[in-house]
């Protein structure tokens, strides 16, 4: 499984990143990426269609291990997906940006 650090992975998200999280609804709420499309591990299944095939997906959750169980599953279906290191809890910890509430988007 690919995995960028927070430092790679805010370049990425500084260049238009892809970035799904795949928590429950009530912890996406809670504090996400900006612009994260909500895609709950439970029902990644639903979502799979709508990823792009252009560009690398980029998995998040609260500390990595979902992200990267998720990372796994789609890299195994043909998804170019990355998890990203330490999820939601080290990059709010760190001071980098994080939205709460309910988002407009989804995946």
């Amino acid at each position: 499984m690919r995995e960028v650090d927070l430092d790679v992975f805010a370049a990425e998200l500084a260049d238009g990143a892809f970035v799904i999280d795949v928590r429950e609804p009530d912890e996406y709420r809670a504090g996400r990426v900006p612009g994260a499309r909500p895609a709950p591990l439970s029902t990644l299944g639903a979502v799979v269609d709508d990823l792009p095939s252009d560009r690398s997906v980029h998995v998040m959750c609260a500390s990595g291990n979902r992200s990267g169980r998720a990372a796994e599953h789609l890299q195994a279906i043909g998804v170019d997906a990355v998890s990203v290191a330490g999820g939601t809890a080290v990059r709010a910890r760190a001071g980098r940006p994080v939205a709460r509430g309910a988002a407009a988007e989804a995946a």
